[in-house]
């Protein structure tokens, strides 16, 4: 199954599409739902600033399209 979210969008562009992204962004320690930066920051640059590992962020994101 193709990814549906991407390093390129928006951590806003992310939560809009199921409420569980919230929740697993919150378990991976982003609380995107409050950040100011969610509507213009893209997954790739808050992951890094957030020293976290994008590829491991968005397998964990896309794991909810799969159930």
């Amino acid at each position: 199954m193709a990814a549906k979210i991407t390093k390129d969008m928006t951590f806003y562009e992310a939560l809009q599409l199921d409420p569980a992204v919230a929740k697993v962004l919150d378990q991976l320690g982003l609380d995107c739902g409050e950040c100011l930066g969610a509507t213009s920051e893209s997954i790739a640059q808050g992951t890094k600033a957030h020293s976290l590992d994008v590829e491991e962020v968005l397998t964990a994101l896309n794991a909810i399209f799969d159930q």
